[in-house]
């Protein structure tokens, strides 16, 4: 296993700056997610991690050892894409045992390396299978099987889920983040998914229009947001803006609650006109707007419903609303945050 820095790497093509100086350090044995919309550069810079892009400029090192100039497969690094790329006229052993037999690997070594790596992802009663008789899942497993059975430094994910239906996204997640705390292997995870990003990352990086906003933690990258693209851009639903004379304040929703159900601390009081609410069976999204801010942008609360007086969330009244003052965040007009806790 190995880590990965990355420094200063610029990619682009043309005027267009797909990846604009970013510099990362990826611990060995680290999950780290790079999270962003589509467009921002994040699967460019997994690219050129792999090798299948060139950076204009900057210095990749992959296990201590510069990388800059090396075909992909002498960095020893595994990447799996979004489509997976299973051959329909080969079986599930076949597919695994590919990249070993492209390097001459001998066949009693790649039988042994194919299976352990079906074993380790459960899919090892499928082998003499193909393709076509698989679930969406199982393909992935296969996929993943492909990319472990060269037991790389480092393991590249890209969207690797987003063929998969909500239920399978669930129970893949799991079963990604388990086998890469089994092995420890340096992976870095591409994704537009947030619920995928908190709860897989070790560090999460945030990327917009090809630099990093922020690099942290989920609960950093949550609870205290650099600016508000990050605000905005992880949580669902987002963080809540209102304009003042200094900048933004901000809220998550689910800080933003009636006040009679807020009995302790100091918190700050807002006059809310509930326009509409969604049961949700473990939540109740309530949204309205708050009275004295020029913008009718629209506010939102996350309430929990066993416990939310019903005169709170009528639709088309004024109601007072309440966010105890350690939960706020405050962002300055060009929308840096400019105090933390």
């Amino acid at each position: 296993m190995a880590g990965v820095l990355a420094r200063d790497i610029r990619k682009t093509f043309g005027d267009t700056h797909a990846v604009d100086g970013i510099s990362l350090t990826v611990a060995d044995g680290e999950f780290m997610v790079l999270l962003g919309p589509s467009g921002c550069g994040k699967t460019t810079l997994l690219r050129i991690i792999c090798g299948l892009e060139q950076q204009t400029s900057g210095d990749l090192m992959i296990g201590g050892q510069l990388v800059n100039e090396m075909p992909p497969r002498a960095r020893g690094v595994a990447m799996m894409f979004q489509s997976y790329g299973l051959y329909p006229h080969y079986t599930v052993r076949k597919n695994i045992a590919f990249p070993l037999r492209t390097t001459r690997v001998p066949s009693d070594v790649i039988d042994k390396k194919v299976q352990w790596a079906s074993q380790l992802l459960g899919i090892d009663h499928l082998l003499d299978r193909r393709p076509r008789q698989l679930s969406g899942g199982e393909r992935q497993r296969v996929a993943l099987a492909r990319a472990l059975v060269r037991e790389p430094t480092a393991l590249l994910l890209d969207e690797p889920l987003s063929n998969l239906d909500a239920k399978l996204r669930a129970s893949a997640r799991q079963d990604i983040k388990q086998f890469q705390q089994r092995i420890g292997v340096t992976t870095i995870y591409v994704t537009h998914d947030q619920v995928e990003a908190m709860g897989m990352g070790d560090r999460i990086a945030v990327i917009d229009h090809g630099r990093i906003r922020q690099l942290g933690t989920p609960a950093e990258i949550y609870d205290d947001p650099a600016d508000m693209f990050v605000a905005t851009f992880v949580g669902a639903p987002p963080m809540n803006l209102i304009t003042n004379n200094s900048g933004y304040l901000g809220f998550r929703p689910e800080n933003f609650l009636p006040k009679e159900m807020i009995d302790d601390g100091e918190f700050t009081e807002f006059s809310f006109r509930v326009d509409r609410s969604e049961y949700l069976g473990a939540e109740r999204i309530v949204y309205g707007t708050i009275d004295g801010v020029e913008s009718k942008q629209l506010i939102t609360a996350k309430l929990p419903p066993a416990h939310v007086p019903e005169e709170s969330i009528r639709p088309g009244e004024w109601h007072p609303y309440a966010v105890r003052n350690h939960a706020l965040r405050r962002f300055d007009k060009d929308g840096k945050r400019v105090s933390r806790h």
